[in-house]
């Protein structure tokens, strides 16, 4: 195994590239290529997450449940958490501020607009 890549179905990807956009994501692959996009990959460093519209897969993935969220949080570690944490905070849904862990780890939680779950963490 190499590496792991979420693929997130969400309802409206073109809000979802913008809050993404927000978070310092950038659009890497879509299809198509012109148009509104059924699929694309956004990456921001070294992470990678593709997001896919439900219409999509309509009629073909049936255990693909067509409610927004999931049972998942998706763990970001990164430099500069403090930074970006003050950077975003007034822009996205803050599910738990900025603290440092029994682990060791600072890190925050937010809720994306599809009502998916990020942590983003950093080991200072």
């Amino acid at each position: 195994m190499e590496s792991l890549t979420p693929n997130i179905f969400v309802r409206e990807i073109n809000k979802t590239i913008d809050y993404y956009q927000q978070l310092g994501f950038s659009v890497s692959a879509r299809v198509p290529e012109n148009g509104v996009p059924v699929w694309v990959m956004m990456n921001c460093g070294d992470v990678n997450i593709m997001f896919q519209t439900f219409q999509s897969v309509e009629g073909t993935l049936p255990v693909v449940s067509r409610v927004d969220g999931g049972s998942l949080l998706l763990y970001i570690k990164m430099k500069g958490t403090r930074v970006f944490y003050n950077r975003i905070k007034d822009h996205v849904d803050i599910l738990s501020g900025l603290e440092k862990t029994f682990y060791g780890a600072t890190e925050f939680s937010i809720r994306d607009l599809n009502n998916y779950m990020l942590t983003f963490a950093e080991d200072e």
